[in-house]
């Protein structure tokens, strides 16, 4: 259990007189009374900026130009520092390359998309030809004195040349079928050649594509490269050069957030950034730097937070709004005010084999006992915060050394008839010195507020 302070109420315990010695009674008796009690929680709390992020150089090169120094405030959107990278420039530049290569269209142009073969034909020249023996043979038979042999030689001419005609007609038959046939097959295969160019042209539209999308791609990534050589403030805030100091603020509001639920890591207003890179060595004009090195630190301290490590045994009575005082060891005699804004889920291991969770405060102002403002603290710096998880304003309230624990329950003695009796109570709000007690006792009632420990039941009483 974590240490406890108790806002110290006014109680008017009266205490019952009985001894004539000069020793203290072994047993004292108070009585029930009305008063406020308040129960507290310590917890050691580190603070943290509001968001602090460490920027970096995208690529290998000098420092060509530093526009800021150390403890320097800036806006959002104010350039800090200009890097030199030639590799990062001649990356854009092959990749801009390469991308308008791969936007250029695939042409078919010059490709057979069709086959064409030339009909078959009976050669005119045979038909001459043939033509003209006939009419030697009717010259010939004609000059033949013989009438009857003239006329017999005719009519086998006329014959042989009508069976000439009748072939040459199924000839070009023949020849009109074979040329339709052919022509069949010529357009089947000029079909599928089409078919198959356009299943090509489609594959490679398809590829083209996919090198497009790539190329693409690897232009934004190269443009967010060089743009990211002018390396601007995210946010207003204090700059340090090179990573944050190590002892609090950004690495430990980064752990914080980690731990938290989704919604209430939003409540933070913006994320720490880990440092990442480098964080050593000296940032100046014309140093080289590496990709990943830092090369500012910008922290918003607009407004500070607390993160503490609370009790598991406490952790379950804090809530968002449960209202906290700090004090720190850098600020001597001051308080300041605090409120949690989250309670993290994750467990961290204690020294000593407890556990602990991460809560999460808004820090407020801090006074000085007389009242006179404090100063603000730095992130890093730590503290001691007191959650107030309860509260009870007019509460029935006994001094808390009137509390007997016996088991798991929680016991009183009350004196009635100048005896005792034991009574079981629930209890409510618990300070340091007072313990509030929802039911038991009433007040007015007399109970024993001192050696409650060593009552016996029926025991008398003063």
């Amino acid at each position: 259990m974590t240490p406890r302070r108790g806002i110290l109420p006014l109680l008017a315990v009266l205490l019952a007189a009985g001894c004539t010695t000069q020793e203290a009674p072994a047993v004292q008796i108070g009585q029930v009374t009305r008063a406020p009690v308040s129960e507290v929680i310590e917890a050691p709390a580190t603070v943290g900026a509001r968001a602090t992020a460490a920027l970096t150089t995208p690529a290998s090169g000098t420092i060509s130009k530093l526009y800021v120094e150390d403890g320097d405030t800036v806006k959002k959107g104010q350039i800090l520092a200009r890097i030199s990278s030639p590799q990062a420039t001649d990356q854009l530049e092959q990749a801009r390359k390469a991308d308008k290569q791969a936007s250029r269209p695939i042409s078919t142009r010059g490709v057979a998309t069709s086959v064409r073969l030339p009909p078959l034909k009976v050669p005119a020249s045979l038909d001459t030809r043939v033509a003209r023996d006939f009419a030697r043979a009717r010259k010939a038979a004609a000059k033949v004195e013989d009438r009857a042999i003239r006329a017999q030689l005719l009519a086998a001419i006329d014959a042989a040349q009508a069976q000439h005609k009748a072939q040459r007609r199924a000839l070009n038959q023949v020849v009109t079928g074979l040329n339709r046939s052919v022509d069949q097959v010529v357009a089947q295969v000029s079909g599928q050649l089409g078919a198959g160019l356009s299943g090509l042209t489609a594959s490679m539209s398809s590829l083209q594509a996919a090198s497009r999308s790539q190329t693409r791609v690897a232009v934004k990534a190269a443009e967010r490269t060089v743009d990211g050589l002018v390396i601007k403030a995210p946010f207003g805030g204090v700059v340090t050069l090179g990573g944050a100091s190590s002892g609090g603020g950004a690495g430990d509001l980064s752990g914080l957030l980690g731990q938290l639920p989704a919604g209430l890591a939003g409540q933070a207003g913006a994320a720490a950034t880990a440092p990442s890179g480098r964080s050593g060595g000296v940032v100046a004009t014309g140093v080289p730097v590496a990709a990943g090195d830092t090369i500012v630190t910008v922290t918003d301290v607009s407004a500070l937070v607390l993160s503490a490590d609370v009790d598991e045994t406490d952790v379950l009575l804090v809530e968002n709004g449960t209202p906290a005082e700090a004090e720190f060891d850098a600020v001597t005699g001051a308080t300041y005010t605090a409120t949690v804004t989250g309670v993290g889920v994750t467990p961290k291991e204690g020294t000593t084999g407890g556990v602990s969770y991460p809560v999460r405060l808004r820090l407020g102002d801090g006074v000085y006992d007389d009242q006179s403002p404090a100063p603000a603290p730095k992130p890093g710096m730590s503290a001691v915060v007191r959650l107030t998880v309860r509260q009870a304003p007019d509460a029935i309230a006994v001094p808390a050394s009137a509390i007997v624990t016996s088991g798991r329950e929680s016991i009183v003695w009350a004196v009635r008839d100048g005896r005792a009796e034991r009574r079981v109570v629930k209890l409510g709000a618990q300070g340091d010195a007072t313990v509030q007690v929802v039911s038991g006792v009433s007040p007015g009632e007399r109970v024993v507020v001192k050696g409650a420990d060593t009552v016996r039941q029926a025991q008398t009483l003063p």
